[in-house]
């Protein structure tokens, strides 16, 4: 891996994390705890770069534990999620086939979860369905983790990233409500296994998590804390001058304001401007820089844009423009909204595409920083 001042293509530790101390004490207090976590924030935004610094200070701390992690991304069947998850626990634990066959057969015995040596050697997979999943299948497996970590005496952590995708599910609530039966009934008992569940469509997990009934006080959520822009700014400096390069803070910390303190578009933009530069950055070689970043993503930003209804993107205008009272009648007759009705309408298509998200107040915003500077900028040609 090329070392670099700007790393934006892998999750950062160590002296290229930067800020959310509080966040990396309060997600390790509780995983040491044995506290199910829950961290819904939006695409890039370091989720995985707060877990992993977590799990390195608790290393460094003298905590041992086992980790494991796999994706719900490209998850579209409740039989791929449930062996996704027992083959994952499995290698936390195991290396040999014969230590496989065991454990299956000890912890899974009775389901129709099997180790298959053929499919083991041909495919790689620990775990097959010898017969139609079934309900108790689905309880044993979720289960499992937990009666692992409790035999063995050792504490296991496992995350799940893009657990959103289980809405794409056929029936979401097989997976769903049994999860959720198996957190309370595990709640207070066992301490040694935890759950982080992570996604980044933020509207998709806050309709499982916040506005479904499921999952009430089973998990604690850590919120992503803003990162000073002046500390992010500092930062950036500092990898400049490491490359025996200058360029004024005061600079810096517009480009870290204009992305609202998105630290992946902030390495991205610095490494793209390092690369283009050399000696003193001046404002010319930023601007430049920022025009490269919009290239690299308009692509894209057009698909978001091809996607969106005329009424959706008269919403988005409208959000543009400052406008948080949507159902207002000048408000529906200035951007053709049409109705009241058709505002709900938009207003919930928007986020389904998760393009806005809207605060405790109904106030909105638009999720991704660069693109809502591309669409003030080149979409609807707005000057500055």
């Amino acid at each position: 891996m090329i070392d670099t001042a700007f790393p934006y293509a892998q999750y950062v530790t160590g002296k290229n994390f930067v800020g959310r101390r509080a966040d990396v004490t309060l997600l390790g207090n509780l995983l040491g705890q044995g506290e199910n976590v829950l961290l819904s924030e939006p695409p890039k935004s370091g989720k995985t770069s707060l877990v992993q610094q977590a799990l390195f200070s608790m290393r460094m701390s003298g905590k041992v534990f086992t980790v494991g992690q796999f994706s719900a991304l490209n998850i579209r069947t409740t039989e791929a999620f449930l062996l996704r998850l027992g083959n994952t626990v499995l290698r936390m634990v195991a290396s040999t086939p014969a230590e496989y066959a065991t454990l299956t057969e000890k912890y899974l015995g009775g389901t129709h979860f099997v180790f298959d040596p053929n499919n083991f050697e041909d495919e790689d997979k620990i775990l097959s369905l010898n017969w139609e999943l079934e309900g108790a299948d689905v309880q044993a497996m979720l289960r499992f983790p937990y009666a692992l970590a409790q035999d063995r005496g050792a504490r296991l952590i496992l995350i799940i990233d893009e657990f959103q995708s289980l809405n794409r599910l056929e029936d979401p609530d097989v997976i769903l409500r049994p999860l959720d039966a198996c957190m309370r009934e595990k709640k207070g008992v066992s301490n040694l296994f935890s759950w982080v569940i992570c996604g980044s469509g933020v509207n998709a997990m806050k309709a499982i998590f916040l506005s479904s009934q499921l999952f009430y006080r089973q998990l604690e959520r850590v919120t992503l804390s803003p990162v000073d822009e002046r500390e992010m700014a500092d930062h950036v400096h500092k990898g400049f001058l490491a490359a025996g390069k200058v360029v004024e803070k005061e600079l810096l910390q517009g480009a870290c304001r204009l992305f609202r303190g998105h630290l992946w578009y902030i390495n991205h933009f610095a490494a793209i401007c390092d690369h283009m530069s050399k000696g003193y950055i001046v404002e010319q070689a930023l601007v430049e820089a920022l025009g490269t970043l919009v290239n690299i993503h308009e692509p894209r930003f057009n698909a978001i844009m091809a996607d969106l209804t005329t009424h959706q993107v008269s919403f988005l205008r409208a959000v543009v423009d400052g406008v948080t009272r949507f159902s207002a009648a000048d408000v529906i007759r200035k951007y053709g909204l049409n109705s009241s009705a058709n505002v709900k309408r938009v207003k919930d298509a928007l986020m389904k595409k998760e393009v806005l998200v809207f605060d405790e107040n109904d106030n909105p915003q638009i999720i991704d920083p660069l693109f809502e500077y591309w669409i003030r900028k080149y979409y609807f040609e707005l000057k500055d």
